[in-house]
């Protein structure tokens, strides 16, 4: 693989020496495990009302369609009001919702569409805090350390696979989908904590300094399609969606190509875990990347899904899930990093609403995509044309890309002056 350039960073864990951040890294292991052990939850409880397969992909679709739709409208307030305020509203909206969940489960009264309807609220509420938690790290770290804190978060994101389902299966055999709903109301407790202790060095304008006006939305759309890096990062985002939404081709590659039962199915996750995990400490250690590292680990990225659906062994399929972890994981961390670096810091919100528009906003449409074509042409042509679709967007953006290869050196007071935040005194 040729040399990625980049900006050595001073270590893959640097951003834990921020205390706001490191606290804030703890709750959100506990909030995104939560997510997951309700998802586990509403997708059995799902399952006992109608036993449909067709109403699990709704329930998925209803939590991400808002994102999709909204995501730029949504990241647009992230820019214009204080983000601390604003998570504080979204944590408390998401422990309101689940703790509706808990009391339809409870109470017996719980159907598909109130599930559906519930799932949607949250997928609107999401849509504001995924940008709104994304600006509030740069916050709370600096320009210096957000490599690191964007590598970490991804490691929040494999941890919560592992502990989320773990911890769904344990409550689900012992008190059934009410424990996992209420498990996630209480899982934000930790968040709500964290905002309320540790206030960043700066956490947005302050609330009225940058009014509403129309088009703020569309601005930002604009913004993100005329700025060739931008675009790339994006383009490539949307086209992994068909790798991250592994609940789709990977049990088919597993059972209908490999021959694989059900423990073959989940050690070909944990092998793409088991990648992924060095991908993101080797971004973070790596530092600020670069356009033209992204390009490369992109390519590589759509290379080695197309060879994980034509290995032709569950050995080989194994490995070659555990390398297309490492480096789906590694590229997708430094893309998401180089948009936040190369994002105008009034329309960085509206940035990162685009983003969560392609991922995962974009998954329910790449997940039907892939799954049409996997059902037509097996799972083996699903994964390539996924690698395809990734190698393609990379290739798009070459060119733009390429000419981002000098890393923007970090203002020299900021991140020395954001490690020595501490608790709020109250």
């Amino acid at each position: 693989m040729p040399r990625l350039p980049h900006r050595a960073g001073p270590g893959a864990f640097t951003s834990l020496q921020v205390p706001a951040y490191r606290a804030w890294f703890a709750s959100q292991v506990l909030s995104a495990s939560g997510i997951v052990t309700q998802s586990v939850g509403a997708a059995w409880l799902v399952l006992e009302l109608t036993g449909r397969a067709v109403d699990l992909a709704l329930l998925s679709a209803a939590t991400l369609l808002p994102v999709l739709l909204a995501g730029a409208w949504a990241g647009g307030l992230a820019d214009r009001v204080d983000r601390r305020r604003l998570l504080v509203v979204t944590q408390c909206a998401f422990v309101g919702l689940a703790l509706v969940l808990t009391a339809l489960s409870a109470s017996g009264a719980a159907q598909v569409w109130s599930l559906l309807l519930v799932n949607a609220l949250s997928g609107a509420v999401n849509a504001v805090d995924a940008p709104t938690r994304q600006v509030y790290v740069m916050d709370l770290v600096g320009r210096e350390r957000l490599a690191s804190a964007v590598s970490l978060y991804e490691v929040i994101l494999n941890a919560s696979r592992v502990v989320g389902p773990a911890v769904g299966g344990v409550l689900l055999t012992l008190s059934g989908p009410t424990a996992c709903f209420a498990a996630n109301a209480a899982s934000y407790l930790a968040p709500l904590l964290v905002l309320w202790r540790y206030p960043p060095a700066t956490s947005g304008p302050a609330p009225g300094t940058a009014p509403r006006r129309r088009g703020a939305a569309r601005e930002g759309l604009r913004y993100v399609w005329s700025t060739p890096v931008l675009r790339s990062c994006v383009l490539v985002a949307g086209a992994t969606g068909v790798l991250f939404n592994a609940s789709v081709l990977f049990p088919l590659l597993a059972t209908r190509e490999l021959g694989m039962d059900g423990a073959g199915y989940g050690a070909l996750l944990a092998c793409f875990g088991l990648g992924a995990l060095p991908g993101a400490l080797v971004a973070a250690r790596l530092g600020q990347p670069t356009g033209a590292g992204v390009r490369v680990l992109a390519l590589a990225t759509g290379v080695a899904m197309a060879l994980t659906g034509f290995s032709p062994t569950a050995g080989v399929a194994f490995a070659a899930m555990a390398v297309t972890g490492f480096v789906s994981i590694w590229c997708i961390t430094a893309a998401n990093t180089l948009v936040q670096l190369r994002a105008a810091p009034e329309l960085r919100g509206r940035t990162l609403g685009v983003w969560t528009m392609a991922l995962p906003g974009l998954n329910p449409v790449t997940g039907i995509a892939a799954a049409t074509l996997a059902d037509h042409a097996g799972a083996r042509a699903g994964f390539a044309a996924g690698g395809a679709a990734i190698a393609v967007a990379a290739l798009a953006g070459w060119r733009a890309l390429g000419r981002d290869r000098t890393p923007e050196p970090a203002p020299g007071p900021e991140p020395d002056a954001v490690a020595q935040a501490t608790p709020a005194t109250r």
